[in-house]
């Protein structure tokens, strides 16, 4: 399995990661993605996301690794950006490629749901009028993430 994991500033080319799964190998049947954005409503302008250097790459492996097992990926791909990101932005993506979509898309779900809850990002959401609120983690996050556990 190719495993690509990267905490970065700089945007990320879904159809570049995309193309770069697909080439992993002929016997790949199905590529699940899930692309996350900065989402704005209610005078939100940005949000600044910081992640604790090498910790965060090392827990963001061990879920790739872990999904590759479990589902039998053929690529997985798991990006998510810090540093401020205006509303709109892109600020994860994950990508899951297997043999069979069902395997690709239970992948990206699962991918998604333990490394929203399981890898240290903070994240800041900056609003026009001048406030800065430190987000928490939601329960329906962390119910989501148990769902996965054996």
């Amino acid at each position: 399995m190719s495993v690509h994991v990267a905490v970065q500033t700089a945007p990320f080319d879904v159809g570049a990661e995309t193309a770069r799964l697909s080439a992993l190998s002929p016997h790949i049947g199905g590529i699940g993605l899930f692309v996350g954005q900065v989402r704005g409503g209610q005078g939100l302008k940005a949000m600044t996301l910081e992640h604790y250097p090498g910790m965060t790459e090392a827990i963001m492996n061990d879920l790739a690794q872990e999904a590759q097992a479990r589902f039998a990926l053929t690529g997985c791909t798991l990006i998510h950006r810090v540093g401020r990101l205006e509303v709109g932005a892109g600020i994860v993506f994950v990508g899951a490629a297997a043999a069979h979509r069902g395997a690709a898309l239970q992948a990206t779900s699962f991918l998604i749901d333990r490394l929203k809850t399981g890898a240290p990002f903070w994240k800041r959401e900056d609003y026009e009028d001048g406030r800065a609120v430190w987000v928490d983690a939601r329960e329906a996050d962390e119910d989501a993430a148990r769902a996965w556990l054996p």
